[in-house]
């Protein structure tokens, strides 16, 4: 596709660029370029688009892949390698062409973004290990994450500077692994908390026989994953399969379009409708009614709240009797969050228990949760939602929209109770509102 390709939203139109900054000032964006993409007479304006965003006060983590140049060295030196995308096996030679190619492309980036005016840092915050025998393949010199050092990749954030990550790694002793960049770039996006991760590709998006799709929620895209993955280019199914991952482990958004279009980058960010493929996730889809084999589960989060006086203390039975009453949200089979939603009377529920594990807190999965939580109490015909913390306030105030009350404000029964309980905790109270929708374009 040629790079003076026309968009809907021309880089200069502030106007509806100013209306998405608030939105994002601060936020981290991990942008993932595809070897091609380097490669293409386009990168210039890919780069100058990226500087676009860093004088908005967005962060950017770039991780770039190296396929396309060592097919090319391949061809060049007539040696075969044996996986060119870093998910395959990496033998010795595909390793050295993987080293050498990897060299050419960060010389090509870091020289574009310099000639942007932007500060960048080459970094070794990834620590790779061996990927080892899988399904009875050894896979030589591929490589897996041992370690990722957040806080040296938030430090340079914090200076202003973009840290640029290539595919491939070293583990303790210095010896070099080939990483699979679309994983890598997902996993920066899970450990910094990213608001997107962003794919550009030599592809219109995610093409699904023959036609790209524009939006795909979350568990569209697991469905598709799971039972029609032979409908996928190999390399759009590398990036859909990490793509899910982000979003599963609390990433809100990820993007998947061609970075051969003139201001593209841009376009699907702050245009409404965009021009490659947004994934979003159901911001509910992980929450779901506890079942009694969770109790143990919800027993171990509440316990550790307990012990710093956060939650009055549960024994397990107790928690197995109330079961009907909590939620849980739940990320790979494992519980991170919970909380229980107890009616008081015909007019009120009782908020409790909102809690979440302490990888995934500042996330906005309790945010989640309690948005979650008023909804129920909607469905069960509830005029109002009323919370007791000792510790939450701030959260329950500024976060989540509750209005401070005295205990006047319970009925009768949970204000005796309130009393003998003598924890003095604060009361918040919610009043319901019918709920508005939200377009699942809205970035």
């Amino acid at each position: 596709m040629p790079s003076d390709t026309k968009t809907t939203l021309k880089p200069t139109d502030l106007r509806g660029i100013l209306e998405y900054v608030p939105q994002f000032r601060d936020h981290v964006f991990v942008i993932a370029l595809d070897g091609s993409i380097i490669d293409d007479e386009n990168f210039a304006n890919v780069v100058t688009d990226i500087a676009v965003l860093r004088s908005l006060n967005i962060d950017i983590v770039l991780v770039h892949g190296i396929g396309r140049q060592i097919k090319r060295l391949s061809e060049d030196s007539g040696i075969p390698i044996s996986d060119a995308h870093g998910s395959g096996p990496t033998d010795a030679p595909t390793l050295e062409m993987a080293v050498a190619a990897s060299s050419e492309v960060l010389e090509t980036l870091t020289r574009a973004l310099t000639q942007n005016g932007l500060r960048y840092a080459v970094t070794n915050a990834v620590r790779a290990t061996e990927a080892g025998v899988i399904k009875g393949k050894d896979l030589g010199y591929t490589g897996k994450i041992d370690r990722l050092d957040e806080k040296l990749v938030r430090l340079l954030l914090s200076e202003g500077l973009v840290p640029v990550f290539s595919p491939l790694a070293c583990d303790r002793d210095g010896q070099p692994y080939r990483l699979n960049s679309d994983q890598l770039a997902s996993e920066l996006a899970v450990r910094l908390h990213a608001s997107k991760l962003i794919y550009l590709t030599p592809f219109p998006g995610l093409v699904v026989d023959g036609t790209p799709v524009m939006n795909i929620p979350l568990d569209e895209l697991q469905s598709l994953l799971s039972k029609h993955k032979k409908s996928l280019d190999e390399r759009l199914l590398s990036k859909a399969t990490f793509a899910a991952h982000t979003l599963e482990a609390g990433t809100p958004r990820a993007h998947i379009l061609d970075g051969r279009i003139f201001g593209g980058l841009l376009t699907e960010i702050f245009d409404k409708v965009g021009l490659g493929t947004m994934i979003h996730a159901n911001d509910y889809q992980q929450i779901r009614p506890a079942r009694k084999k969770d109790a143990a589960s919800i027993f171990a989060i509440t316990r550790n709240a307990a012990k710093s006086e956060t939650l009055r203390t549960r024994t397990r039975a107790s928690i197995e009797d109330a079961i009907g009453h909590f939620y849980v949200y739940e990320i790979d089979e494992s519980i991170v969050g919970c909380f229980s939603l107890t009616p008081l009377d015909d007019k009120t529920v009782e908020l409790g228990a909102v809690l979440v594990q302490p990888f995934y807190q500042g996330r906005g999965v309790g945010q989640k949760l309690v948005e979650f939580a008023c909804l129920e109490a909607r469905r069960m015909k509830a005029a109002r939602v009323v919370a007791l913390s000792t510790q939450a306030g701030n959260f329950f105030r500024d976060v989540a929209g509750f209005a401070e009350g005295t205990e006047a404000d319970l009925p009768k029964a949970r204000r005796d109770h309130y009393n003998a309980s003598a924890r003095h905790s604060r009361v918040f109270i919610k009043a319901l509102t019918p709920a508005r929708k939200k377009s699942a374009r809205q970035a």
